[in-house]
């Protein structure tokens, strides 16, 4: 099934529940909040010489915005009001502009956050542009909502300095690898000390502005941070496993490479030594992952280990359902699927 044969499943799903339906609300209020950061973007852009087009039509899509989805999800479950969930699921956008727009630079690539009418070669100044714009919009819609006397004043700053901590705890990891490393971590390692700062705490940025301007027991804060803590790092584990040769090749820390590098069994770690000395053959690239298959088990285990628990704390126990098409999805979105199948 692919992926919006998926998110229709879900839908179906979640049309059976008694009362509101969960998925419904979440586009709704997605579409709010992404509205918001659009109309504020093209307000601070005009008269800059650039110029966002007309807002895409899938923009506002579950498909597009799953992981958004599950952090306002965790805004419903603390019990904040329907404006202020809007307001973070705004500025969480603005994160996402963020991260998307340095990722793009280290990368060198172009994931769309916004979409203007500069040249579409000018990759990295793009990119710079969505992470300027989107730090100008989420101080904007902090100002505006503290004018209408939405959010205290004195939350203004403390919120827009906080996410910036939030958020360089996950990119010093990043910058740790830019040049490649040169020692193979042991499994656990790589888990403790790389995947919980890039992903895992990245996960947890959503709340950086919530656990500031609300008044919500620290303990629930804490409960849905480690949920999201845990799905975070279950969608890392299957990027490994697709990532498996760009990451050889870059020389970047990845678990399924670690795995295979301490392995006692020749068999995956030997081969895996012989293609780093040999270099890995373009036409093998897409299927590496499956040669190692000891590997791809004990991957697939901990990933999914982590989503199930992620997601298990997550969800309200009426909505427990979506546990496996969620899982579906994001291993399909990743396009880890063929590696997780069976196990």
């Amino acid at each position: 099934m692919n992926i919006l044969g998926i998110i229709k499943n879900m839908k179906e799903l979640a049309g059976t529940v008694r009362g509101a339906d969960p998925l419904g609300i979440l586009e709704e209020e997605l579409a709010g909040a992404l509205s918001l950061y659009w109309s504020t973007a093209d307000r601070i852009l005009k008269g800059s010489g650039i110029n966002l087009k007309p807002l895409p039509s899938d923009f506002h899509s579950l498909d597009k915005n799953f992981f958004s989805a599950l952090f306002l999800y965790s805004f419903q479950r603390a019990g904040i009001s329907k404006e202020r969930r809007i307001l973070y699921a705004a500025i969480n956008q603005c994160l996402r502009g963020m991260v998307t727009g340095c990722d793009n630079i280290l990368d060198d690539e172009y994931k769309k956050t916004l979409d203007t009418d500069l040249p579409e070669k000018g990759t990295k100044f793009r990119s710079i542009i969505d992470i300027m714009v989107s730090d100008r919009v989420l101080f904007e819609i902090l100002l505006q909502s503290s004018k209408r006397g939405d959010i205290a004043a004195e939350h203004v700053l403390a919120a827009s300095s906080e996410t910036i901590r939030a958020l360089t705890r996950s990119g010093v990891q990043e910058a740790s690898e830019e040049g490649g490393v040169s020692n193979i971590l042991e499994p656990e390692e790589v888990l403790s000390s790389v995947h919980h700062y890039k992903t895992g705490v990245l996960f947890k940025c959503p709340w950086a502005v919530p656990a500031i301007i609300e008044d919500i027991d620290p303990n629930l804060i804490a409960g849905l941070g480690n949920a999201l803590y845990d799905i975070g790092m279950g969608c890392q584990i299957m990027d490994d496993m697709t990532d498996l040769s760009s990451d050889i090749e870059k020389s970047r820390h990845n678990y399924v490479v670690s795995l295979i590098y301490h392995d006692s069994d020749p068999a995956e770690s030997g081969k895996l030594q012989a293609l780093m000395v040999s270099g890995l053959v373009d036409n093998e690239k897409s299927s590496l992952m499956m040669q190692f298959p000891r590997a791809r088990t004990t991957a697939a285990k901990a990933s999914l280990k982590y989503l199930y628990s992620g997601l298990g704390a997550l969800l309200d126990p009426r909505h427990q359902f979506l546990t496996e098409p969620a899982i579906q999805f994001l291993a399909n979105r990743i396009g880890a699927q063929r590696f997780i199948s069976g196990i």
